[in-house]
C-alpha cells in the first residue's frame, strides 16, 4: 500500500541579529572622557583634550555620512525573542558604572591638573557629552518596568542632576508630544537659545506637578522618600558633597557647568526629535494617539550603535515600551539628514537649521500649515515666507 511521506515540519531557526555584537560599542562611549587626558600627557599639550570634541561633533557626523544607514527591522516574530534576551539588558546595566567613573574621573583630572582655559572648556564638552551619555541611557532604563531598571535609571541620572527627567519624559513629554503644550517639543521658527528657555524650566515644572499630584492621589506626603525626583536628587547632593570633601570646592563650577552642558544634550535630543510637527485633534475635540509620523527618524549606522536606537524615535514614541534592540525603521515617516550630533551642530546655528530643516518640514506634512506646530510669534512671517 503506498502511503504519502508528509515531511516533517521543522521549527522555525532562532532569529540572529546581525547588531546584536555592535551595542557593546555603547561600552567604549566613557572612555572619550580618558582619551583627552592620556593624549595631553603623551603631547605634553592642552590642545590635545579637544580631540574627543572634535570626535564626537565632527568625525561621527561623517562616520554616519560613510555608513549610511542601516534600514533593517527584526521580524515582528523574533520580537518576543529579542525582548526576552537579557545579553542586550545587561549591555546597559553593565554601563551604568562606567559613565558614573567617567563622571568622577573628569572631575578628578579637572582638579589636580593646572589647565589653561580652553583645557578646561574641552573638558566641559567631553565630560558633558558624557553626561548626556547619562541621560540616554536613563531614558531607556526608565521606561521600563523592573524595579532594577527603574532604580539604574534614577542613579545613571544623578550625576548630572537631572533626575526629574525620570518623571518628566515617561509622563509628561510622551503624553503631550508633538503639541503646543510640551516644554520638550520645538516649533517651526524657534531657535534652540530660545527653546531651552522653554524647555529646560517647563519640564523641570512639569516633573515637579506630576509627582506631586501622584503622591497625593496615593496619599503620601510629597517631601518624602517615597518622591521619585527627590530621590535621585538625594543621590546627586550626596555625589556633589563627596566630590567637593575630595578635590575641594574648586571642583564646583567644573561640575555645574559639565552637568549643564550634559543636560543641554538633552534639550539639543528634545530640539530635533519633534522640529516643527504637530498632533492633530479627532472629531470629539481629542488629540489623536502619537504616530510615528510625529517624530523625526534617523537609521544612521555608528550613532544609532552608541544611543541604543534611539535614533528611531518614530517607533518608539509609537511603542514606547519597546527596547533598544526591536526597535524598527518605518518608511515614509520624516528623516532626518544626519545622525543626531551631526543634527546638534546644525542647530547651533539657526541660520543653517533653518534652510535645511525647514523644506524638510513642509516636504513631510504636504505643507498643511494644520500639521506644522508654529512658533506663535512667527507663524504669520513662516505662512507668507512659505506661500502657505
Amino acid at each position: 500500500m503506498n502511503q504519502t511521506l508528509v515531511p516533517p515540519v521543522l521549527p522555525a531557526a532562532p532569529y540572529r541579529d546581525g547588531k546584536r555584537y555592535t551595542w557593546l560599542f555603547s561600552l567604549a562611549v566613557p572612555a572619550l572622557v580618558g582619551a583627552g587626558p592620556l593624549l595631553m600627557l603623551w603631547t605634553q599639550d592642552a590642545r590635545a583634550l579637544w580631540l574627543p570634541v572634535l570626535f564626537t561633533y565632527c568625525v561621527v557626523p561623517l562616520l554616519d555620512a560613510v555608513m549610511g544607514v542601516d534600514r533593517t527591522n527584526p521580524p515582528e516574530s523574533a520580537v518576543a525573542q529579542l525582548e526576552a534576551d537579557r545579553f542586550y539588558r545587561r549591555i546597559t546595566y553593565a554601563l551604568v558604572p562606567f559613565l558614573w567613573l567617567a563622571f568622577v574621573f573628569s572631575a578628578w583630572f579637572v582638579a589636580t591638573r593646572s589647565l589653561p582655559w580652553h583645557g578646561w572648556l574641552a573638558m566641559v564638552l567631553t565630560g558633558g557629552a558624557t553626561g548626556g551619555f547619562c541621560i540616554n541611557l536613563g531614558h531607556e532604563l526608565g521606561h521600563k518596568q523592573t524595579r532594577l531598571e527603574r532604580w539604574l535609571a534614577k542613579i545613571v541620572l544623578a550625576p548630572t542632576a537631572y533626575g526629574h527627567f525620570f518623571i518628566e519624559h515617561n509622563r509628561g513629554h510622551h503624553r503631550d508630544v508633538a503639541t503646543p503644550q510640551d516644554p520638550a517639543s520645538s516649533r517651526m521658527g524657534e531657535s534652540i537659545w530660545r527653546f531651552v528657555l522653554r524647555e529646560m524650566p517647563g519640564a523641570a515644572r512639569r516633573a515637579w506637578r506630576l509627582e506631586r499630584d501622584r503622591l497625593r492621589r496615593d496619599g503620601l506626603p510629597v517631601w518624602s522618600r517615597h518622591n521619585e525626583i527627590l530621590q535621585p536628587a538625594l543621590i546627586t547632593a550626596v555625589l556633589w558633597t563627596a566630590l567637593v570633601l575630595w578635590l575641594g570646592l574648586g571642583v564646583l563650577p567644573f561640575v555645574l557647568a559639565m552637568s549643564a552642558w550634559a543636560n543641554f544634550q538633552l534639550t539639543s535630543a528634545n530640539y530635533v526629535e519633534h522640529y516643527g510637527l504637530l498632533r492633530g485633534r479627532r472629531a470629539d475635540g481629542r488629540l489623536e494617539r502619537c504616530q510615528p509620523h510625529h517624530s523625526w527618524n534617523s537609521n544612521h549606522v555608528f550613532s544609532n550603535w552608541a544611543v541604543f536606537h534611539l535614533q528611531r524615535h518614530s517607533d518608539h514614541h509609537a511603542h514606547p515600551g519597546r527596547r533598544y534592540q526591536s526597535l524598527r525603521h518605518f518608511d515614509n515617516l520624516p528623516q532626518l539628514p544626519s545622525g543626531y550630533f551631526g543634527m546638534f551642530v546644525l542647530a547651533y546655528i539657526p541660520r543653517l537649521w533653518y534652510r535645511v530643516m525647514d523644506p524638510r518640514l513642509l516636504d513631510a506634512v504636504g505643507r498643511d500649515p494644520a500639521r506644522i506646530n508654529f512658533d506663535p510669534g512667527q507663524r504669520d512671517r513662516l505662512m507668507r515666507k512659505h506661500g502657505l
